[in-house]
């Protein structure tokens, strides 16, 4: 037993170390060791999919985020609080919708959680809830929920860089819930 464990420990200590340094970092992933974060973010909007199925319609839609963020943790998970202001904006028609009609500011709150991170890398989740300015017929009510997965690279201490998808829906609480789907790209900086 003890010649099977000691030829073992090459191969467990080093792999209980990549794991705890991808799993358990001993530092906010999203911030580092600053107390604030102010973000801007960019998003091309999807008429159908968000994960799966893929998205493969790409319309007339944006979003465009400004979003204040503070250090967190959930339930020891490195987290963030998020204070997001977006607005949406459509340009033409598309696949039977007038998207112009959905250029509407939301106003949510967010968390965000650490899932992973690998030296500059890190991965993350998010979800809260908010409102949009009126009710339309893509999302048939005031009130959305938002979840967002995001992999971002900390360019140094303060820069960092996010892609993102972010989904948008009013978790059929109305009859009309076709959601906003939106692939893009942030930047964030710590303070």
């Amino acid at each position: 037993m003890m010649k099977k464990t000691l030829f073992l420990l090459p191969i467990i200590l080093p792999t209980m170390a990549f794991a705890d340094s991808c799993f358990l970092p001993e530092v906010n992933p999203f911030m580092g060791k600053y107390q604030n974060q102010f973000s801007f973010g960019f998003g091309q909007g999807f008429d159908t999919g968000i994960l799966f199925p893929p998205p493969v319609r790409p319309v007339p839609f944006y979003i465009g985020t400004i979003t204040y963020s503070q250090p967190t943790t959930f339930f020891r998970i490195p987290a963030r609080r998020n204070l997001n202001a977006s607005l949406t904006l459509g340009l033409g028609e598309k696949y039977g919708w007038k998207w112009q009609d959905y250029t509407i500011p939301i106003g949510y709150a967010t968390e965000d959680i650490a899932l992973f991170r690998y030296k500059r890398f890190y991965m993350g989740a998010g979800a809260g809830a908010g409102l949009q300015a009126k009710e339309n017929a893509r999302l048939g009510a005031k009130l959305v929920f938002q979840f967002k997965v995001m992999l971002g690279y900390n360019i140094n201490k303060k820069w960092a860089t996010e892609l993102f998808v972010q989904h948008f829906s009013n978790a059929n609480t109305a009859d009309d819930n076709h959601s906003y789907a939106f692939y893009g790209l942030g930047l964030t900086h710590n303070f």
